[in-house]
């Protein structure tokens, strides 16, 4: 059954716009806690857009789940991390200029250089995830820097612009699951995923964990943050 990881960072980006202290995302975790969620991801960006380096010294605090905390691979970030010790890093792509992340860490061109941040985070007991797109030679690189999961960019699946692009992205999807489990790579999934299109990525099976943020955060301010995450939660494990 997969697990839910509920990406609270567009509740701090709501606080930022207006450099003041609501909303808390340190509320936000909790109350995603109760109403079901199996962790909390958060992205620590370099230019410190929305998720602060106090939100995630509380947040390591208070979290009763999991931590999942989204980074570059940077001198700066690896040691922030390994200072906080959250329960599982995921290496990102960061361009200052992009709304959000664009897409998948190229692990084939970047593999050496990323091994040694890699290895310095499992020496300090983090697991590594690394977030690339659903190709066969990214899922290989990733296997070779010696990261434990891979979490697939569903972005292109989630943009598709029609029923055959949405299928044809989904079967990439599916065949990287595979691949991912037969090089005995842990497999999470992410980005742009929401209360409909969901549903097909998570009958594919084999994904442990899916981290969902800004359709959460868009239901919640109709319906409140239990009631989008647990049925966010319910779509995840019974598909």
């Amino acid at each position: 059954m997969a697990r839910l990881g509920v990406n609270i960072d567009h509740v701090a980006t709501l606080r930022q716009a207006r450099g003041g202290i609501e909303p808390d995302p340190v509320t936000a975790a909790a109350l995603a806690e109760m109403a079901g969620a199996d962790g909390i991801t958060i992205h620590l960006r370099e230019d410190r857009r929305h998720i602060q380096d106090r939100d995630l010294n509380i947040l390591r605090e208070t979290v009763k789940t999991r931590l999942n905390l989204e980074m570059a691979a940077t001198e700066e970030m690896v040691s922030i991390a390994l200072a906080v010790k959250p329960e599982c890093c995921t290496l990102v792509p960061e361009k200052r200029a992009e709304l959000t992340t664009e897409g998948g860490l190229d692990v084939r061109i970047h593999q050496e250089a990323l091994k040694p941040f890699i290895e310095r985070l499992q020496a300090g007991g983090i697991i590594v995830s690394l977030f690339i797109d659903p190709d066969p030679d990214q899922i290989k690189a990733a296997n070779k820097t010696g990261a434990d999961y891979i979490e697939i960019h569903t972005g292109s699946y989630a943009d598709a612009p029609d029923w055959k692009t949405e299928q044809q992205e989904l079967i990439k999807i599916e065949n990287a699951v595979k691949l991912a489990k037969k090089l005995d790579l842990g497999v999470n999934a992410g980005h742009g995923l929401n209360y409909t299109n969901v549903k097909k990525i998570a009958a594919i099976g084999g994904i442990e964990e899916f981290n969902i943020g800004h359709s959460i955060m868009s239901r919640a301010i109709f319906v409140g943050m239990d009631r989008a995450v647990r049925d966010m939660s319910e779509l995840v494990r019974y598909a």
